[in-house]
């Protein structure tokens, strides 16, 4: 058994992280010792590092919550988390879109400044005016790129 500290280490996540996942239902609650602190399993080890890998893979929580549902009944077909990976997928493709504009604008205004005073920097004055922007790289509302 460990304790939330241990697990935490073993799994490369922070405690308060752990709380969370506990707070939403994402891991179940630990026993206990007698002294009441928390003690965990391989069983909540593994689903911390499943949950750990979900998230360094970008995936929502509510699509993890899901994945673990789906996790915990091995016997169905894995349509449905072939469904919700293709969905990250096209999350992360759009995403890589999105910053490959960026870098192109921020590159065409960079190479545009003449390196002269603030009263003539292009990057000043693109920022100031997005109609000089070669695209509308502008967040998309709900994609959480804004935040």
């Amino acid at each position: 058994m460990l304790t939330i500290g241990k697990l935490g280490e073993a799994a490369g996540v922070k405690v308060p992280t752990i709380r969370y996942y506990e707070q939403i239902g994402l891991l179940p609650e630990p026993e206990r010792s007698a002294g009441n602190q928390r003690l965990y399993g391989a069983k909540a080890l593994d689903r911390l590092a499943f949950i750990r890998h979900a998230r360094d893979l970008g995936f929502p929580l509510e699509a993890i919550r899901d994945l673990l549902s789906l996790s915990d009944r091995p016997d169905q077909s894995c349509a449905a988390a072939d469904i919700i990976a293709t969905e990250q997928l096209a999350t992360v493709k759009a995403r890589i879109a999105r910053l490959t504009a960026l870098k192109a604008e921020l590159e065409r205004m960079i190479a545009q400044c003449a390196q002269g005073t603030i009263a003539d920097c292009r990057v000043i004055e693109v920022l100031s005016d997005h109609a000089l922007c070669a695209d509308d790289h502008r967040a998309q509302t709900g994609s959480g790129a804004a935040k």
